[in-house]
C-alpha cells in the first residue's frame, strides 16, 4: 500500500503518542475512511488540518512547516487561477494539464529546470 508523505507524518505522530487511526480522526473530526484516503493520496489535505494537528500535538514551527509542505507535495488536484492570465499562458496551462499523466521523469525535469530558471 502506498502512501504519501503527509500520510507518513501523520503515522509517525500516532506511534509517537501512542495513538491508533481512529483517535486522530476524532481529533481531526473526521471519518476513519476519510482519514485514510487523505494519507494514501486520493483525497487532498483539508487545510484546516494543520491547525488541528499542530494544536493536538504541539508542533514546533519547523514541524508545522514540514506538514505543511507534505500537504502540497501531496495534493492530488491543484487549481489554477487563470483570471489575469493572456492567451499563450492558458494555452501552455492547458497543454501541460492535457500532457501530466503521460510525461515522462526526463520531461518533468526538464520543465523543473527551466522553470527554476536553470534552463
Amino acid at each position: 500500500m502506498s502512501y504519501t508523505k503527509f500520510g507518513e507524518i501523520l503515522r509517525i505522530l500516532r506511534i509517537k503518542h501512542h495513538e491508533v487511526m481512529g483517535d486522530m480522526a476524532k481529533v481531526l473530526e473526521t471519518s476513519l475512511p476519510f482519514l485514510s484516503m487523505v494519507e494514501n493520496g486520493k483525497k487532498n489535505v483539508p487545510s484546516e488540518w494543520i491547525d488541528k494537528i499542530t494544536e493536538h500535538y504541539g508542533l514546533t514551527p519547523n514541524e508545522v512547516c514540514a506538514l505543511r509542505e507534505a500537504m502540497e507535495e501531496s495534493r492530488t488536484c491543484f487549481k489554477i487561477n487563470a483570471g489575469s492570465a493572456g492567451d499563450t499562458q492558458r494555452k501552455v496551462a492547458l497543454k501541460f494539464a492535457r500532457s501530466f499523466e503521460k510525461m515522462d521523469d526526463e520531461t518533468a525535469n526538464k520543465i523543473l529546470q527551466l522553470l527554476s530558471g536553470k534552463g
